[in-house]
């Protein structure tokens, strides 16, 4: 098996793991949404540790980047609370689409940050997103528009985190990285959960370790899949995770997507495939004339 295949069955095992991640999030109820990111970052945190300890890297970073670390970690933590809002009020697939947003806002956010050049092209692309997260949306002038406004900002944060993630990537270990932010995001949140703490019952309490369980198997699948094969290569196959989020949500939640989301799936979709054509041709225009 060469490299790339080994990158696409990784990226595959990581859309699943999120996906089951969600179904145990929405499976684990009226716990608060701060109060379940506690618990899958309380996983995270042990994971990371132990490879820290076992590999002898920092635990918190060079002193220059622990700014850096601070912001991905901030908006990595606002996130991840505001996906699992989503996940508890909409479809799990819608709520799982509109998360998917987030590659487009890295492409934003490095324009503005990084100063990384966006192509006329990748305009039209970024648009035909953001009108197919319309559709997923349905914009109104009522309060049930909220759960899904949520779910889009939890694009944008996640889209700022990866961002710092891509501005860290030569400086900063992996671990480290997934380190920091599982501590700042326990630290963070600790205080919000305390007041407002629900006491899972044990069924709840073991959806919530198996939420953190397949979170930190899909984060660790998608860092190991980066190694073998670059993202403009294998990145259109996380949209795997759409179709396992509307089975898993159909067959344990009877929950079926209405033909406006259908739509904005397909916008959606078709922009991050053309985005992954466009980008593996550019690619390729590069290295020729190197």
């Amino acid at each position: 098996m060469n490299d790339k295949k080994k990158a696409i069955i990784l990226i595959i095992i990581s859309a699943l793991g999120f996906a089951l991640m969600s179904t145990f999030v929405k499976l684990s109820g009226d716990i608060p949404s701060i109060e379940k990111s506690l618990f899958r970052n309380s996983v995270s945190f042990v994971v990371a540790f132990y490879i820290i300890v076992k590999s002898g890297d920092s635990f918190f970073g060079k002193k220059e980047n622990r700014k850096y670390l601070i912001g991905r970690s901030l908006l990595g933590t606002l996130g991840i609370v505001a996906n699992y809002y989503a996940i508890e009020h909409l479809i799990l697939a819608d709520a799982n689409m509109l998360n998917k947003l987030s590659p487009f806002f890295v492409i934003i956010f490095s324009y503005i940050f990084l100063k990384e050049k966006i192509t006329p092209k990748q305009m039209i692309i970024l648009i035909i997103a953001f009108v197919g997260s319309l559709f997923i949306i349905k914009p109104s002038f009522n309060l049930s528009v909220i759960p899904a406004l949520i779910g889009a900002s939890s694009a944008i944060f996640a889209g700022g985190a990866y961002t710092f993630v891509r501005f860290l990537g030569n400086k900063e270990k992996g671990p480290t990285i997934v380190f920091f932010f599982s501590a700042f995001s326990i630290v963070s949140t600790l205080p919000f959960v305390i007041a407002d703490f629900v006491m899972p019952n044990p069924i709840q309490a073991f959806y919530l370790f198996m939420a953190g369980v397949f979170a930190s198997i899909a984060q660790f699948a998608l860092t190991s899949a980066y190694k073998y094969a670059p993202a403009r290569e294998i990145s259109i196959y996380d949209y795997t995770q759409i179709i396992f989020s509307a089975i898993i949500g159909f067959l344990l939640f009877g929950q079926i997507p209405d033909y406006l989301s259908f739509i904005g799936y397909a916008l959606i979709i078709g922009a991050s495939l053309i985005m992954f054509i466009y980008n593996n041709r550019l690619a390729k225009k590069i290295l020729e004339k190197t």
